[in-house]
């Protein structure tokens, strides 16, 4: 593939934005590439600047469950553009949308709206401590929630893809009250709360970790999360913002039975659009300001094309079979993957939670961060260029998930994994 106009623009970006990209992992450094300048995109289906096609599972980084440019989701932006963009005041569509991740959510009665899933975390936090009085949170290694300086301790996403331990610019202080834990390892969750549970305000975790690539709770750890939260007076928060609306219409939470305090979301819920919300039951969510003490603001927040954009993606999720048919296909990319790896000699290890996949180079079972860690990560960048060079969109990290959408069709997915079986079979 040529991509002359992608690296003209990648060194006009560099002069003028802090290594050429908004947000790290674009740079593709983890695998020794450019990043592609995207165009446009359709369906399942983006182009780049030099005209070059791939079948995308990035989507976004999730939020494109429907394919890019789904006609409700443009037709609803089109149609509220007729309003204004902006008001900072209340609409009408912040109520519905909030309607229906109540009626979705098992655990959300009231929902703030916030504009990213960063901002959706730290005030989540902000909000545990509040009703606590208590200042330490606890974390799992992996697991990213944002980059809030309290929550960048062995955080997943780009900061393992960087090799980032934590960041400068956080001070030790902020950082002394996090505690991070390995993901799924229950032993360790219960001697942290038996000797510390006095001073622990919350605990967050994903509950299917989807910034290590993607890892699914083992039997019980939830379970544990939840009991033992419960029985401390510690806030249970739940980041969905990868998982709410993606691996079922009420998330994780509605998957596995657990019932958290807060939920935070993210991704779908704006059909593709910058915002995020963090929900759960009266009684906490009437701790925040104007009602309650516990201060946070967003001038955009709620803003109406973004709630526009939410109500058009749910009303078709909502649609029966939805999910059904989104887990098919992305079973179909799972088995073939792994059929693919067997015939070209290799070690892979393959997670999948309904169209979310974890697709690791090591051959260990991939149960927490350490476990990913063990990846080859040389074997990844090769595999990445050759999947780019044949029209594959992935993400450009080991650590990242692979997102599939409603566009694609299995002649998109056969044609993916038909690539992947000679890319690997080079390797």
């Amino acid at each position: 593939m040529n991509y002359e106009k992608s690296h003209k623009l990648f060194e006009r970006a560099l002069s003028v934005i802090p290594g050429g990209v908004n947000s790290p992992v674009r740079a593709c450094k983890s695998v020794g590439m450019e990043p592609v300048f995207i165009d446009h995109a359709d369906g399942c289906m983006i182009f780049d600047s030099d005209g070059n096609s791939y079948i995308d599972y990035i989507g976004s980084w999730g939020p494109m469950i429907l394919g890019h440019r789904h006609p409700s989701i443009i037709e609803a932006i089109e149609s509220v553009l007729k309003r204004g963009t902006s008001f900072g005041a209340p609409t009408d569509l912040e109520i519905e949308l909030a309607e229906m991740i109540i009626n979705a959510v098992p655990s959300i009665e009231m929902v703030r709206m916030v504009n990213s899933g960063t901002e959706a975390t730290m005030s989540a936090i902000r909000l545990a401590r509040g009703i606590t009085g208590r200042d330490t949170i606890v974390k799992f290694d992996g697991c990213y929630h944002g980059h809030a300086d309290t929550l960048l301790v062995e955080a997943g996403s780009g900061v393992a893809t960087l090799g980032i331990p934590g960041s400068p610019g956080v001070p030790e202080s902020f950082v002394s009250h996090t505690l991070s834990l390995p993901y799924n390892d229950i032993d360790a969750f219960k001697k942290v709360m038996s000797e510390q549970s006095e001073k622990i305000a919350c605990v967050i975790v994903e509950p299917v970790a989807g910034n290590m690539g993607l890892v699914p709770p083992v039997d019980g750890f939830l379970e544990a999360l939840r009991e033992l939260t419960e029985k401390s007076g510690s806030i249970l928060i739940f980041d969905e913002v990868i998982t709410g609306f993606r691996v079922a219409f009420g998330g994780a939470q509605s998957l596995y039975g657990i019932s958290p305090d807060i939920t935070c979301l993210g991704k779908i819920i704006g059909g593709g659009l910058p915002v995020g919300a963090y929900g759960g039951k009266n009684e906490i969510m009437s701790h925040m300001a104007p009602q309650g003490p516990v201060y946070q603001a967003g001038t955009l927040s709620g803003n109406p094309v973004a709630m526009a954009a939410g109500i058009a993606a749910l009303l078709q999720l909502k649609e029966p079979g939805f999910y059904d048919s989104l887990e098919e296909k992305a079973s179909r990319l799972a088995a073939g993957l792994e059929k693919a790896v067997k015939k070209a000699g290799k070690k892979a290890a393959i997670n999948q939670v309904g169209s979310i996949l974890g697709f690791f180079f090591t051959d260990k079972e991939v149960k927490n961060y350490e476990d990913a860690k063990t990846c080859d990560l040389e074997m990844f960048s090769a595999y990445y260029k050759g999947m780019r060079q044949k029209g594959i969109y992935i993400a450009p990290s080991q650590f990242e998930a692979l997102f599939v959408s409603a566009a694609h069709e299995t002649e998109q997915i056969d044609a993916t994994i038909k690539a992947a079986e000679e890319i690997l079979g080079e390797l």
